[in-house]
């Protein structure tokens, strides 16, 4: 185990960030200027489309769900970082994808069932399952580590309480620099009862859709759609543009036939920026540096200086 270790080790050293260390040269920072809704409509009028690093942007030594991920994402891309929240048995809030922790952890079983002080001896393995030298993050951490630089997406793990997120989320002052996953309109409607100044990803296949979400009292400027993974619906972009709701677009996923995948396999990169030209203002990827220089090709990546978006310092 210490040589795979160490051989993680070595591999975050490539990434540019050594281990334990967190980015003091600046990077990027998307921090927005009166409101996370009205930064993202300035980038819809710049014709700039985001990139949402899934998982936190995983990479070889880097694992996901990590804050030395999501940091070494920052320092090279613009970029609003999606992470998973979970709860421990005396609940503590972290980040973690899975119920079970083998995949991801040195550890095993449920991670539910375990005590914090147990989650937090483990340590986290990367894509290929060498064991890197980081600590599964709470998302107390995590928070105070976008604070200032970045939009977290939060999606909630079934056994996270929508409340107690919340509560940290306002301890932490960052009310207006997350956005909260929903995959139902009745779980959005809970998170905007809770929280009804923070922006909500809703899963959105048709302006009928949109349509239960604002009568069930979810106004449409909270609301960010996500319209699924599969296939670019440029009639619905439209649809929703018209409704000033803007658009997320998954090219993510294990599949071998995900966007991001068949995009590596015939290196065709140049489809992140026409699904930019087509409609999408954030595009949820698994493949964030190759996005951002696609986007930034086509002129179509937030440039320093626009809509709250810096570069350095």
């Amino acid at each position: 185990m210490i040589a795979r270790l160490v051989a993680a080790a070595a591999l975050v050293g490539l990434a540019g960030l050594a281990p334990g260390e967190s980015n003091a040269r600046g990077g990027w920072r998307l921090v927005p200027e009166t409101s996370l809704s009205a930064m993202l409509d300035c980038l819809e009028a710049e014709g700039r489309t985001l990139v949402s690093a899934h998982r936190g942007g995983p990479s070889p030594g880097l694992p996901e769900n990590a804050i030395a991920t999501m940091d070494a994402v920052l320092t090279a891309i613009p970029a609003v970082m999606e992470v998973d929240v979970a709860q421990s048995a005396d609940g503590v809030l972290f980040l973690l994808h899975d119920d079970r922790l083998d995949r991801t952890t040195t550890g095993e079983g449920v991670a539910a069932e375990k005590p914090w002080a147990d989650l937090a001896a483990l340590r986290l393995t990367d894509g290929a399952g060498w064991v890197t030298p980081y600590g599964i993050p709470t998302l107390a951490e995590a928070l105070d580590w976008a604070k200032g630089r970045t939009v977290l997406q939060l999606d909630f793990k079934r056994s996270a309480s929508y409340a107690d997120v919340i509560d940290m989320v306002r301890e932490k002052g960052m009310e207006d620099s997350v956005i909260l996953i929903a995959y139902s309109v009745p779980a959005a409607k809970r998170l905007h009862d809770l929280a009804p100044e923070a922006m909500i990803s809703l899963s959105v296949e048709s302006p009928g859709a949109l349509a239960e979400a604002v009568a069930a009292g979810i106004p449409a400027e909270r609301i960010i759609a996500f319209t699924g993974t599969r296939l670019a619906r440029p009639d619905l972009y439209a649809a929703l543009d018209e409704a000033d709701v803007e658009v997320i677009f998954g090219t993510l996923g294990r599949s071998p036939n995900s966007i991001d995948n068949v995009i590596a396999r015939f290196g065709t990169d140049e489809r992140y920026a026409e699904l930019s030209q087509g409609g999408v203002d954030v595009i949820a990827t698994d493949r964030p540096r190759e996005a951002a220089a696609a986007l930034a090709a086509a002129e179509r990546l937030p440039e320093a200086g626009v809509c709250g978006v810096e570069q350095g310092g």
